[in-house]
């Protein structure tokens, strides 16, 4: 069974309707064949084994009928459904919606509360805020990802100063065999160079082996940024892995000693950016952890802060309801546009499909298609105004709720974030997601209370306190909200307590 509630099943509180326009309901427990429900004066017998999270149908739907969930179309029956029914992959079919867009006509003011919360942060010198305080140490291209790691644990066993949270690698196997000047390269070094001057980074270096593509040079000239928190060096101009790994030793021997006597000070709430992630989705997802994490985002866009939606193949099948929240039509086109784009990168794989993301574990926990996970997966956004779009690691800017243009694939869209400058991350998980990120604290947020009992170690925060009936929406929006205030003044999160330190930039192009 997937989830356990803690009120006894009835009639009444087995499964969820969760619009009145819908054709099915939401199994709390699982079901027996033969059970009788009362939802919402509709009765119906299960006339199939229903697993929790999974659909039963509640009326009569005849081929080629629209199923609905949250009010919105999932997919096509493809044969009758009788009352009673499971409805999932074997009777319910994919297809993509063609909408009318309702775009804004004029531009959308955006509220901003009189009152701001605070936490205490790093301030930075352009302005940014740091939750965290950390030495990194960045491969410029695979060939120096082992030096790079070499560096960060010889670390391990000393003893830091109070204030400096560790020195922490980020190897990775990109950086050669691109095409140089190519879209792919570009897009590479915006994500490094994001990494290198992040707010939870107090300084940094920049490891190359010294004839690859991505040269460091590229980060160390005269328009490079903080300059004085990042130094640069190369296998061959070091003497080899050892050489490289006593000169990085070096420099970072004076970039702790700065960072030592930085201290956290007082700073608003709108100068977090909160990046929005979920991972291991199941049917629990669009009712209880997504929802409540929209509810913090609306409140955290209320304080002028911005969080940010991303995984692009997840919103599509629910773009309409992000293009009726835009700012304005240039928002709303510009959204648009990266699924456009998204569209031509499958197109390129013979037989790709935005269905192919669903994994086999969304769909064990009642995802039958992708409509279905991105209705569930834009609740994460809340219902604030949609104000800016940004490409995968651009900068991000605004104040209020935004969006990036990643891939759904956890750690690629987590890099993204963290280059585009997110110094925290919530992230919901039906199935146990256990990622992390070498300098962002990631709050993870458990869709059910199974899971969340299974591994206590990982979950920060349990959602399915929601379908347990023991708290609303907005009770634990709340409560996450107040853990992010509490995790950006130091709070150690799960991930960062397992020493979860995922990172991995996204390669869209040919490798040479």
């Amino acid at each position: 069974m997937l989830v356990d509630i803690t009120k006894s099943p009835t009639a009444e509180n087995s499964a969820i309707r969760l619009h009145a326009a819908d054709n099915v309901a939401i199994a709390r427990v699982a079901i027996a064949p033969g059970t009788e429900l009362r939802i919402e004066g509709v009765v119906v017998t299960a006339a199939d084994a229903i697993p929790a999270g999974h659909k039963i149908a509640l009326h009569p739907i005849a081929a080629g009928e629209m199923v609905l969930r949250y009010g919105q179309a999932i997919g096509r029956a493809k044969a009758p459904i009788a009352p009673g029914q499971h409805v999932h992959t074997h009777n319910l079919g994919f297809e993509e919606l063609v909408f009318r867009y309702e775009f804004p006509e004029e531009e959308r003011a955006v509220g901003r509360l009189k009152t701001c919360p605070t936490f205490r942060g790093y301030v930075r010198e352009d302005g940014r805020v740091g939750t965290r305080n950390y030495i990194a140490v960045v491969a410029a291209s695979n060939c120096a990802a082992h030096t790079v790691e070499r560096i960060a644990r010889s670390y391990e066993d000393e003893t830091l100063p109070e204030g400096v949270d560790g020195v922490v690698g980020f190897p990775h196997g990109e950086g050669c065999g691109h095409s140089p000047g190519s879209p792919d390269m570009e897009q590479l070094r915006r994500t490094l160079s994001g990494v290198l001057v992040h707010p939870n980074v107090s300084a940094a270096v920049i490891v190359g082996l010294g004839c690859e593509d991505n040269q460091i040079e590229h980060y160390l000239g005269a328009g490079a940024a903080r300059s004085g928190r990042l130094a640069g060096l190369t296998m061959q101009g070091s003497g080899g892995t050892r050489g490289a790994v006593e000169a990085a030793r070096r420099e970072i021997a004076r970039f702790i000693e700065r960072a030592a006597a930085e201290r956290r000070t007082e700073a608003a709430a709108s100068k977090i950016v909160l990046g929005l992630n979920c991972g291991g989705s199941d049917s629990f997802s669009g009712i209880t952890a997504n929802p409540a994490l929209g509810r913090c985002s609306d409140l955290l866009a209320e304080t002028g802060g911005t969080p940010v939606l991303a995984e692009t193949p997840e919103i599509v099948g629910a773009e309409h309801l992000l293009v009726r929240r835009a700012r304005n039509r240039r928002v709303a086109e510009k959204l648009l546009a990266c699924i456009a784009a998204y569209k031509r990168y499958l197109e390129r794989f013979e037989g790709s499909s935005f269905d192919d993301n669903p994994s086999p574990g969304n769909k064990a926990g009642g995802l039958t298609n992708i409509t279905e996970k991105s209705l569930g997966a834009v609740a994460k956004g809340g219902t604030s105004t949609l104000v800016e779009v940004y490409e995968y690691a651009e900068r991000i800017g605004c104040s209020g709720f935004a969006f990036m243009n990643t891939p759904g694939y956890d750690p690629v869209s987590l890099a993204g974030l963290a280059a585009g400058g997110c110094n925290l991350i919530a992230f919901t998980t039906g199935r146990g997601s256990a990622i992390g990120f070498p300098t962002i604290p990631v709050i993870k947020i458990a869709t059910n209370s199974n899971i969340y009992r299974n591994m206590t170690g990982n979950m920060d925060l349990n959602a399915g306190a929601i379908a347990d009936g023991e708290k609303s929406v907005e009770e634990l929006g709340r409560e996450i909200f107040e853990t992010v205030l509490e995790v950006a003044s130091g709070r150690r999160t799960c991930a960062e307590r397992m020493g979860h330190r995922e990172f991995v930039p996204w390669r869209i192009g040919p490798v040479l």
